[in-house]
């Protein structure tokens, strides 16, 4: 964080800087900020206020790749921003933004971020950012996309939820890139209202009430909502160790906690998916939840989120490392669950090994966080093979740690056997792309456990 006096007064001037932060209220944009061209990279002015920008931004800043408006009062996109030749990443969450003006993406745009805004169109010049790769619009009032986004072939991740969509236009399907997508909160997806609760429910599930629930300490913080540790004391004499799920807030940059929640509820039971006991009624300030299996503590989160510059791939840390035998194990239980969810007309929209919990002692992995998942209707094989593509991802990722040295019989021939299932499921055609329960059987295959037992999937 910087000090506006600080850059008004020069101090800044001649400090090489490459990022610059300002989080004070600001009438108008400090020109100050256009002396740092020759070093600034980055820009963050978001929580600012700021509604305008300058007319020469483009020229006086060349080297600005990363630009932060988000909680501002930009209502127009500023076409300044086309002028910027550098800049690849735009943010401008919650402006009350309404328009976007016909060529004002800069030409370089690989990420841009235009989450809970008031836009009811996107400019058909989208489609001449031929770079784009992340596209976050969740809670807007998009009724369609242009046509000319087609030509947005490198998009990988894609946030439609919460707008007003009709129709998922058909050249969203055929994206050669495409593996993150959601949309739920639309009017192309079926409504959930199931006993006036906007919650689909899957059978077997408990109404688990507040009172009947303990609350121990925190184990973690989403942009969704809170998971504590605790007890579902279920009789006098017996209680269960739980993890407690409250959601809050209206939106996230994926979607709504009303979505997450119910996609979760509806996904059922499988040995790859985090077990959901039930939802939680009877909050005492009317908050909703869930109650879900404890994860023991060795199990650890399998990848890293992308970061600014791999935009859409996981990282992972150098010490990261697998089996080939602990790989393909974990590998088939995730293909299965995906298949199980996709049995269920239910899309994940974020299958990441940053939302996956892996066991490298057991060779087991959990498939979690429901925040951009979409429950469409019925099953759809279009849908589904754009998520194998994101399956694709995660076992590139797995194959780029596994151990070099490792000379376990077979290894060699699975390794090789995982690279071929790689490069069908991330043939650019996506028709040619296997399903779920193809790969769960070659999978199981390559392990000779074809045939083994799995749990049913519960009819809806």
């Amino acid at each position: 964080m910087h000090d506006l006096h600080i850059l008004q007064d020069g101090g800044y001037k001649d400090a090489g800087l490459v990022k610059l932060k300002l989080t004070c209220p600001l009438a108008t944009f400090p020109l100050e900020i256009l002396a740092l061209g020759d070093t600034l990279e980055q820009l963050d002015l978001s929580g600012t206020g700021l509604s305008s920008l300058p007319a020469d931004i483009g020229s006086a800043l060349p080297h600005l790749k990363i630009a932060f408006f988000s909680n501002c009062k930009f209502t127009v996109f500023p076409k300044e921003l086309a002028a910027c030749p550098a800049l690849e990443m735009v943010a401008f969450r919650s402006n009350g933004m309404e328009d976007i003006p016909e060529d004002a993406f800069p030409p370089r745009l690989r990420w841009l971020i235009l989450t809970d805004n008031r836009v009811s169109a996107l400019s058909a010049s989208i489609g001449q950012c031929a770079r784009l790769q992340k596209c976050m619009l969740a809670g807007n009032r998009l009724r369609n996309l242009p046509d000319e986004m087609a030509q947005c072939t490198k998009l990988a991740l894609l946030r439609l939820s919460a707008n007003r969509i009709e129709t998922l236009p058909s050249w969203l399907f055929s994206l050669p890139e495409l593996a993150f997508l959601s949309f739920a909160s639309n009017l192309c997806v079926s409504s959930l209202a199931v006993n006036g609760t906007g919650t689909k429910m899957a059978l077997g599930l408990a109404e688990i009430a507040w009172d009947d629930l303990e609350v121990q300490h925190t184990l973690g913080r989403g942009a969704s909502g809170v998971i504590s540790q605790g007890l579902w004391k279920q009789s006098p004499d017996y209680a269960e160790e739980v993890a407690i799920k409250v959601f809050h807030g209206a939106l996230t940059s994926d979607g709504t906690p009303a979505d997450e929640m119910a996609a979760c509820l509806a996904a059922g039971a499988h040995e790859s998916l985090i077990t959901i006991s039930g939802r939680i009624h009877g909050h005492p300030e009317g908050e909703v939840g869930i109650v879900m299996q404890l994860i023991p503590p060795y199990y650890a989160v399998l990848g890293q989120p992308p970061s600014l510059e791999s935009c859409t791939r996981d990282c992972f840390p150098g010490e990261a490392s697998l089996s080939a035998t602990e790989a393909l194990a974990m590998l088939t239980g995730i293909a299965g669950a995906a298949a199980h969810l996709h049995a269920r007309g239910i899309a994940h929209g974020d299958l990441y090994a940053h939302n996956i919990l892996a066991s490298a002692d057991d060779a087991h992995a959990m498939l979690g966080d429901f925040g951009a998942a979409t429950i469409y209707k019925g099953r759809d094989y279009e849908m589904e093979k754009l998520e194998v593509l994101a399956f694709a991802h995660l076992v590139d990722d797995l194959l780029d740690i596994l151990k070099a040295d490792d000379e376990a019989e077979g290894a060699a021939e699975l390794r090789q056997g995982l690279q071929d299932l790689q490069a069908r499921c991330a043939v650019r055609h996506v028709e040619a792309r296997p399903t779920f329960d193809e790969i769960v059987e070659e999978l199981e295959g390559m392990a000779g456990w074809r045939g083994m037992m799995r749990i049913p999937t519960i009819p809806n």
